[in-house]
């Protein structure tokens, strides 16, 4: 009834579509309530990796990397590339990449502590960036008024004070 899982390695060959024997890295999962099993084909020896290594550490940060680039295309707008000309859409993707950074960047720095630590962009972007507020500049303050209707102020005021503890990058001199 509990969590348990187990890696192993062993060679395998399809009957028709591959044209040698390769080594397949098998984990059995059992999670409460289903069986979760999983299979990654590799050309890796097992000099090169053990089967836990190449799954948890190689593959799953593998998937982790492709989770990224699907974010900044559906959360970023990344996909849009529908420009006439070949510069417009290399600097609508400069822009979506731009705007990735920043957002890893505030999710880094900003986030941690808060319910957004983990969130995903376009979580951030409609929750606590795509918002009205009323904007006061003093000479020695920036106020920012949101509606009492607005759900996530207290988040607001946790991310600002986070990052107040990281100084404004300054050039060297």
């Amino acid at each position: 009834g509990e969590t348990a899982r187990c890696f192993r390695d062993f060679r395998y060959r399809t009957r028709k579509s591959w044209s040698c024997e390769r080594r397949v890295i098998g984990k059995a999962e059992y999670l409460p309530g289903k069986a979760n099993p999983r299979f990654v084909v590799t050309n890796l020896s097992t000099r090169d990796a053990d089967a836990q290594h190449l799954y948890e550490d190689l593959y799953c940060a593998r998937g982790e990397m492709e989770n990224r680039i699907k974010e900044q295309q559906l959360g970023l707008f990344a996909d849009r590339t529908s420009s006439a000309t070949l510069r417009a859409n290399q600097l609508r993707l400069y822009f979506s990449s731009f705007a990735y950074v920043l957002l890893h960047g505030l999710r880094r720095l900003g986030l941690t502590g808060t319910a957004f630590a983990k969130a995903q962009s376009t979580t951030i972007r409609l929750k606590l960036l795509k918002i009205g507020a009323r904007l006061r500049l003093t000479a020695r303050k920036v106020w920012l008024s949101f509606s009492e209707a607005y759900s996530y102020a207290s988040d607001i005021a946790q991310i600002l004070a986070n990052l107040k503890q990281h100084p404004a990058w300054s050039p060297p001199g």
